[in-house]
């Protein structure tokens, strides 16, 4: 979340950023924030000051009681029991403060910056570049939708069945190919110096809001009711909460975690080609990297993270493109994003196959993720994270674009994971 004092102090700058996300009543809001604070600072201070009031006084009682003026006594003992309860009301109100700010901070999105566009959706992104050759396929070429089923490698209906929809069964050729990717997808990040992690696939609340998900995407988690625990939607959130609440020493930085897990979302989506097949599911697998870094790194970083995304896309033979994501576009989290899409030959259109952020220190800030700098003063550290990568729409444009007469050609990086280079 964003830091009170730097709002105070780029009020200008905070507010014409967040006007490109589409914030009504931006102003208004960054007012009440403002003031909601000066109202804290006060009654901190009323509180500090009852406070030493107390303190003062209560030293004079034995001072009086030695000199045997034990009314004089008596009423400074009354008065500092009524300074102290006067603290102890400032200090519910000082709480109660703290939490309101606190709450409307987290609802507050982290401020784009200078390069990025304005726009309401996707659809006002800006493609930056692309490379890779489109696939001309044969006559009669099919969607992965019906691939699948030629195939008999991923079932719909079972999932159906068994859970419901958004939840397949990858069989024989289809599940070796998953994990075929999983594990190229792994191997290339350990080759690249990240450690891998495998974490928890539930998380508690305080993770939830550690990483920015809740209370912005509480609607969009599975929620256990009964042990108020959340089915993560990323790998991000427990590799990313591994640091929530640490100080880190400055030469540690930075910390590049790679993990694979499954992902859960209820996002329902609308009908059409867009959510066929594996473009949208609630249930889906993933290899997420997370980079933790000094402020001065962060830039880098995330230049070096989509360098990566890109090179898993090369190696693959996919022909993708990057765009630059506008500021109603945006997560809660970044100020900043890049989206990689492949091209599906079959359906003639462009699938999200990752997104890579980088957060600065607004996601630290919400941590408490901080780390000692060169004069040993505490600062807030920055993250990152990205897609490397999201496997369904990956798996689709595979099945796709390489689908032949006589069968699936599997990409040549993977058939060492994979065991066999046909689908047939």
């Amino acid at each position: 979340m964003l830091q009170v004092t730097y709002i105070r102090e780029n009020k200008e700058t905070v507010i014409a950023g967040l006007r490109k996300r589409n914030i009504e009543d931006i102003e208004a809001i960054i007012d009440s924030v403002l003031e909601l604070d000066d109202k804290k600072r006060a009654t901190q201070k009323e509180r500090d000051d009852a406070q030493a009031a107390a303190n003062k006084k209560s030293k004079e009682i034995g001072g009086l009681m030695r000199e045997g003026k034990k009314e004089e006594a008596e009423a400074a003992k009354a008065e500092t029991s009524e300074l102290k309860s006067r603290v102890k009301e400032l200090s519910e109100q000082f709480s109660q403060l703290d939490q309101e700010l606190k709450n409307k901070l987290y609802h507050i999105p982290n401020v784009p910056q200078p390069i990025v566009p304005e726009g309401k959706s996707d659809e006002d992104n800006v493609e930056e570049y692309r490379k890779g050759e489109v696939p001309t396929l044969a006559e009669g070429s099919e969607p992965h939708w019906d691939l699948i089923k030629k195939y008999d490698i991923i079932d719909f209906e079972m999932g159906n069945k068994v859970t419901g929809a958004g939840f397949p069964f990858y069989k024989g050729k289809g599940a070796r190919l998953q994990r075929a990717l999983v594990n190229f997808f792994l191997e290339k990040a350990v080759e690249k110096g990240y450690l891998e992690v495998q974490p928890p696939i539930v998380v508690n609340e305080a993770s939830g809001y550690g990483t920015g998900q809740l209370p912005d995407k509480e609607g969009q988690m599975y929620h256990i009711g009964k042990d108020e625990l959340y089915l993560i939607p990323t790998a991000e959130v427990p590799i990313t909460n591994m640091f929530r609440d640490e100080i880190l020493r400055k030469e540690d930085l930075p910390k590049r975690c790679v993990g694979f897990t499954p992902c859960f979302r209820r996002e329902a989506g609308s009908w059409g080609a867009d959510v066929r097949g594996l473009n949208r599911l609630h249930q889906f697998d993933k290899v997420e990297i997370v980079n933790v870094t000094k402020p001065e790194d962060s830039e880098t970083a995330h230049k070096e993270m989509c360098d990566y995304v890109e090179s898993l896309l090369v190696e693959l033979g996919l022909p993708y493109r990057r765009l630059l994501l506008c500021g109603g576009d945006l997560s809660i989290n970044a100020g900043l994003c890049y989206d990689f899409e492949v091209y599906s030959a079959a359906q003639e259109r462009w699938l999200e196959v990752s997104s890579v952020s980088n957060f600065y220190n607004y996601q630290a800030n919400r941590l408490k993720l901080r780390y000692k700098d060169e004069n040993n003063q505490t600062q807030l550290a920055h993250t990152l994270n990205g897609s490397a990568l999201a496997l369904p729409r990956i798996l689709a444009a595979i099945l796709e674009n390489n689908q032949t007469p006589e069968g699936i050609r599997i990409p040549e990086v993977l058939v060492p994971f994979t065991g066999f280079d046909m689908i047939n």
